[in-house]
């Protein structure tokens, strides 16, 4: 399955604050999900493998480091069972990095919440929006995700430029794939 999505992503001082305001807008809560992200070595973009309870899928994405709302290209392949093919990918490829979190998952309509707590980085906040149909205009889904932003009460300085895996990388944390 591909796609594109508009998404921002923010530390979050706050995870029952942003709890309160996604139920009081009838988000529907879709569980908590343990998920370990094992980012391989590629010549561009990124290409992780999300082993998780309700997530557990091959991602390749291209999305430029920026603060405000952002464009994503993705391709998700559905994997079960993600052992085997970690190994593969790891031999061949290398691990980068692995980001080990608690992610509550959320929706309205087509816009996905993400609730992280990310093992040595902290609390934050995602706002997915994508098009159902695939046709929708990139301009009405940046407006989407600034409108839940504001909704979120979520400030400019709190937005994150970069992915768990950048930071992770950054901070030196790396953990066995």
């Amino acid at each position: 399955m591909s796609g594109v999505s508009i998404e921002i992503k923010a530390r979050c001082a706050d995870p029952a604050r942003v709890r309160s305001l996604l139920k009081s807008h009838r988000a529907i809560f879709r569980g908590l999900d343990h998920q370990v992200d094992t980012y391989f070595r590629v010549p561009s973009g990124r290409l992780k493998l999300r082993e998780g309870n309700i997530e557990k899928a091959l991602i390749f994405y291209k999305r430029t480091n920026r603060k405000n709302s952002k464009k994503c290209d993705s391709v998700l392949y559905t994997c079960p069972d993600g052992r085997s093919l970690k190994k593969v990918l790891g031999g061949s490829l290398g691990v980068w990095a692995v980001v080990d979190k608690k992610r509550e998952i959320y929706f309205i309509r087509n816009v996905k919440f993400h609730i992280d707590k990310v093992r040595d980085l902290g609390s934050f906040v995602e706002i997915e929006v994508f098009s159902r149909q695939g046709n929708a205009r990139e301009k009405k889904l940046r407006e989407q995700c600034e409108f839940y932003q504001k909704l979120l009460e979520i400030k400019k300085r709190d937005l994150v430029a970069d992915s768990y895996s950048d930071q992770i990388f950054t901070a030196g944390v790396m953990r066995n794939a």
